[in-house]
């Protein structure tokens, strides 16, 4: 069965996400074999589904003798594709949003340590007008959380360089103030007054990242980007646009940091979505633990 939603949101896993091949391959069995039982096959059908119909979905699971495990995985696949389509505007509502996982297994984002971000963010040759604009859109996302949709959106004029500061549009088309440190607010500077201008060919679109030949960055171009430095600074780990957002976030919190500023930042509508930074420090606590304590 073929469903329009279901491969956008399957392109949205790989390049957005970065998820694994064999990763995209089990939510999206998962979530077909749910549409399937739903006979949902359109747009229609999948905005047709009820919290009843997921709950018989998975009483036909538990029937089948399907563990706990697998039926949690397969809620989480159904959830993040629904919350998907809602953040798309592809869905009205998400039947998902009061059902309990049948297990405690949550998914904890994969994040950089800040050597290796430091790594990262040196890659680009800066003595060049792509490696000048790589570096300063490297800078900023990590400087400010965006998600890549939000930074290859950034207009020139969404820029305050006096106050620090730059607007962007985010999820459900809100409107969010994001503050930019000194540092990346420099790099802007310089790159709007010289180096942004070199991109510019007969005309000048008001986006704030353009590509060599004039036009907008686009969200694949960047995926490629942020792959090649990190393939050419030796960082081994799956690295994605993402990534730099989860890093973000947990170095953020790391120092100390309150969560409901941090939860602002990202620009997330629910605190519970920027809790799951509070596991990762958790996990990165015990790690140290049984690293440093002679009896870890």
């Amino acid at each position: 069965m073929t469903n329009p939603l279901l491969d956008e949101w399957i392109a949205h896993l790989a390049v957005e996400r970065n998820l694994s091949e064999n990763t995209i391959t089990a939510y999206a069995h998962d979530v077909r074999d749910f549409l399937g039982h739903c006979k949902a096959d359109d747009a229609q059908g999948v905005n047709a589904i009820t919290p009843a119909d997921i709950i018989g979905f998975f009483k036909a699971l538990m029937a089948g003798g399907i563990a706990a495990r697998s039926r949690g995985r397969k809620l989480s696949a159904i959830r993040m594709f629904y919350r998907f389509l809602v953040a798309e505007k592809k869905a009205e509502a998400d039947p998902t949003e009061n059902m309990e996982s049948p297990t405690t297994a949550q998914y904890l984002p994969h994040a950089l340590n800040t050597r290796e971000v430091e790594t990262l963010l040196t890659q680009p040759d800066a003595a060049t007008r792509e490696g000048a604009r790589d570096a300063m859109m490297l800078e900023l996302l990590y400087s400010t959380g965006m998600r890549v949709s939000e930074l290859i959106n950034v207009k020139t004029g969404d820029v305050n360089l006096i106050g620090g500061y730059l607007i962007t549009m985010g999820k459900g088309s809100k409107e969010r103030m994001i503050p930019v440190g000194e540092r990346a607010m420099a790099m802007l500077r310089t790159y709007i007054e010289k180096t942004r201008p070199q991109f510019i060919k007969k005309t000048n679109p008001p986006e704030l990242f353009l590509t060599r030949l004039g036009g907008p960055m686009t969200r694949q171009m960047f995926w490629q980007i942020i792959r090649k430095y990190a393939l050419k600074g030796g960082i081994r780990k799956n690295i994605s646009p993402h990534v730099l957002r989860h890093s973000f976030a947990s170095h953020l919190l790391e120092h100390g940091a309150d969560l409901r500023a941090v939860q602002m930042m990202l620009g997330h509508a629910s605190i519970t979505t920027t809790q799951i930074y509070t596991h990762i420090n958790r996990a990165r606590l015990a790690e140290i633990h049984a690293k440093s304590h002679p009896r870890g």
